[in-house]
Formats: structure tokens, C-alpha cells, sequence
């Protein structure tokens, strides 16, 4: 009975202890919810969609607030003028990466995504001088995912116009540019080690899907086979799925707007014609598809939260100050879908991208690639990926929907840390 009560008063004590930890700790913090003993905010926050709960909290404590995702703070950065503060006109103060525990386990801090510091700057330098020699930007480059688009074609015309998920081919296509680039060759979407390849991936992602809530760091770890390894491994998770993602719910919306796949399908007639592969220098002539390419990129909303970021160093931002090693939430949601930059943002509408006269119109609050020092390295070559496959798709087939398009939805199945189309068929009608 006594070691009961002695129990119960040291439980209280430590519980105490913590509330009067965390409330000193938050003074000094932007304002946000009252968070609970070790599991912080997590009830306030709906894990399948996070953007939506990041929306009602702004609402309330303002475009920059504080989050306790597990008994650690968060600060949360909602709307555009937060972000472009944060990440652009501190960024380097805002480059460090957030704790993503899911994957610290094997990463170990190495690499060019998830790492900090002095590696982080050197893995990241390193990494876009040898894209470049490898041709990245160049001629060289764009040969490579002209010839992935042909042969992703010639794929698609197996199906003979039937009823077919394309998740599959459309995940090998910017994987093999990948493979191209780095083992400077390409596989048969049949090959075995391709096969194992592409699932290991597709393993990668479902774990770093997981819900999300710390790095030792060795300054000499820059250059080890173990860097390279992890590096190599970036490039591919970061160059397959999320291009493979866009490129399927690219094809559901055209699919469901046949509209705007019939304009676009005439300005490739026009510009292109039927008998030369598509290329870069056409798309600055042609505004619509680039409208259209940025529109998709927007609606879907690939990455809501992006990577999360922390704070290099001590930094006082909006009169708050956020200690060195913060968690740094970027809503990419509450940007690509404002409601003034871009009138009645849940609708799909190219006329987002285009003036009044029907040239293409650039958009600062364009970010699908985040902002500021963290942009994805990769962002030259999935924008290149885009265009050439959708656009050589579009020229050698018509797209059909086995089902009523009314019955067709684009709601992404899973909106926490990517917005995954819902499973659909699709029909590749040689044109």
C-alpha cells in the first residue's frame, strides 16, 4: 500500500515535472494547442490528411505555429509568405533536415535527402557536379528519356487497347532513365534484377509513408563507399516514385478531362506533327501542354508537408525564437492550393497557368519541388521526364475510360506524406 502511494507520488512528480518542462519551453515558441503528456498534438491531427488539419490549426493560432508531434516541438509554416520568409529569406538558416525516425534507422544520416550539416553540403555538391558530367541539363540527358519513351510506348501498345493498370510500366519508365544515368544502361521492363529492383523501391516508400513524429554526425563521412551507397539509393527513390506517382495521376485526370487531353493533342499536331519524337525545345511553344503540366503538379499536391526541415542555429523568426534543431513543418499544400493566387484551387483548371491571351504565366506559388536551399536536386530532370512521356503518349494514343467518367474519381486514396491516386484502368487506343 505504501509502495503504492510512494509510486503514484513519484509518477506525479515526473508528470508534473514534464508539464512545467514543456510550458517553459512553449513561452518562447509560437502559440498552438496545448499539447498532452508524451503524446503532444497527435489526437488534433488526422494522419491521412495531414494538410487538412494544418488548415483548421492556422485558422486559429495564425501561418506559423507550434505542434507536439510526440513529446518533441514542431513549428509549422502555413501559406505562402511564411514559407518564402522561412525558405527563402533564411535559408540557410531553415536548411537542416527534420527527424524522420522511420528512416534514420538505415540511412543513418548518409546521403543526399536525409542528411545535415557539413555532409549534407558536400553529399549535395558532389552529387550535381557528377548529374552534370553525367549529362544532366544537357542534350545527352534528354536522348535518354526520349529513347525511355519510345520504349515505354512500344509497352504500352502491348496492352492492344485493353483495360490495364499502369502503375506498373510507368514506375519502370523513370527508373530506367535512372538506371541509364548511373549504371549507363537501361533494362527490359522483364529483366530479374530490374524486377527486384523496382520493389525494393516500392518497399522504401511504403515505410517512409509511415507516420513520421534525431543524427549523430561524422564530418568525415562524405566520401565512403556507405555515402555513395545511400546516395545512389536517394537518387533512385527520389527519381522513380514520385515521377511514376505524377505521371498516373497525370493519366487519370486527362482521363477525366478529355477536354483538355483534346487541346493538348492539337498543339502536339501542330507544333510536333506525327513523325519526330517530342523534345524540349517544343515546349516553350507550347503553352497549353505547359500550363496543363504545371496545373497537374499543382491540383495533386504531391507532397503536402514536404520533407520536414529543422533550424540550423538558434533563429528569432516573427518575434519567436526557435531553437537550433526544431522540426520545421513546410505546408507545400497551403501554398499550391491558395485560394488567391489560384480562384477555386480544388478545381482542375489549366486557365491557372495561362493570361488572358493564352500564354503559358508563370506562378511564384509554384512550388511542387519545395523552395529555398532543400529543393529537389532532381527537379530539371522530373520536370524533363513530364513532358517527354506525357506528350509522346499523347501522340501515339488516344486515352479511354472502361468506366463512365462521371464514375471516375481523383481524390487522392492517401494524402499524409504523398497523395496517392486512387486505383484506376485505362485504355491506350493506337491513334
Amino acid at each position: 500500500m505504501v509502495l503504492g502511494v510512494f509510486l503514484g507520488l513519484v509518477l506525479s512528480c515526473l508528470l508534473l515535472l514534464s508539464l512545467w518542462r514543456q510550458s517553459s519551453q512553449r513561452r518562447k515558441l509560437p502559440p498552438g494547442p496545448t499539447p498532452l503528456p508524451i503524446i503532444g498534438n497527435i489526437l488534433q491531427v488526422d494522419l491521412k490528411n495531414i494538410s487538412q488539419s494544418l488548415r483548421d490549426l492556422s485558422k486559429v493560432y495564425g501561418p506559423v505555429f507550434t505542434l507536439y508531434l510526440g513529446r518533441k516541438p514542431a513549428v509549422v509554416l502555413h501559406g505562402y509568405e511564411a514559407v518564402k520568409e522561412a525558405l527563402i529569406d533564411h535559408g540557410e538558416e531553415f536548411a537542416g533536415r527534420g527527424s524522420f525516425p522511420v528512416v534514420e534507422r538505415f540511412k543513418k544520416g548518409l546521403g543526399i535527402v536525409f542528411s545535415n550539416g557539413r555532409n549534407w553540403k558536400e553529399t549535395r555538391r558532389f552529387s550535381l557536379m557528377t548529374l552534370r558530367n553525367f549529362g544532366m541539363g544537357k542534350r545527352s540527358i534528354e536522348d535518354r528519356v526520349q529513347e525511355e519513351a519510345r520504349c515505354l510506348v512500344e509497352e504500352l501498345r502491348k496492352t492492344n487497347g485493353s483495360p490495364c493498370d499502369p502503375t506498373f510500366i510507368l514506375g519502370c519508365a523513370p527508373c530506367n532513365v535512372i538506371c541509364s544515368i548511373v549504371f549507363q544502361n537501361r533494362f527490359d521492363y522483364k529483366d530479374q534484377d530490374f524486377l527486384n529492383l523496382m520493389n525494393n523501391l516500392n518497399e522504401n516508400v511504403k515505410i517512409m509513408s509511415s507516420p513520421w513524429m534525431q543524427e549523430k554526425h561524422n564530418p568525415k563521412a562524405e566520401f565512403t563507399y556507405e555515402n555513395f551507397a545511400v546516395t545512389t539509393s536517394d537518387l533512385f527513390a527520389a527519381g522513380t516514385e514520385t515521377t511514376s506517382t505524377t505521371l498516373r495521376y497525370s493519366l487519370l485526370l486527362l482521363l477525366k478531362h478529355p477536354e483538355v487531353t483534346a487541346k493538348v493533342q492539337e498543339e502536339i499536331d501542330h507544333v510536333i506533327g506525327r513523325h519526330r519524337s517530342p523534345c524540349m525545345q517544343d515546349r516553350s511553344h507550347m503553352p497549353y501542354t505547359d500550363a496543363v503540366l504545371h496545373e497537374i503538379q499543382r491540383y495533386i499536391d504531391l507532397l503536402p508537408t514536404s520533407l520536414p526541415h529543422a533550424v540550423t542555429c538558434d533563429i528569432k523568426f516573427r518575434n519567436y525564437l526557435i531553437p537550433k534543431g526544431t522540426t520545421v513543418i513546410t505546408s507545400l499544400t497551403s501554398v499550391l492550393h491558395d485560394d488567391k493566387e489560384f480562384p477555386n484551387p480544388k478545381r482542375f483548371d489549366p486557365g491557372h497557368f495561362l493570361d488572358e491571351n493564352g500564354k503559358f504565366k508563370k506562378s511564384d506559388y509554384s512550388i511542387p519541388f519545395s523552395t529555398g536551399k532543400r529543393i529537389c536536386v532532381g527537379e530539371g530532370l522530373a520536370r524533363m521526364e513530364l513532358f517527354l512521356f506525357l506528350t509522346t503518349i499523347l501522340q501515339n494514343f488516344n486515352l479511354k475510360s472502361p468506366v463512365d467518367l462521371k464514375d471516375l474519381d481523383t481524390t487522392a486514396v492517401a494524402n499524409g506524406f504523398v497523395s496517392v491516386p486512387p486505383e484506376f484502368r485505362i485504355c491506350f487506343i493506337p491513334v
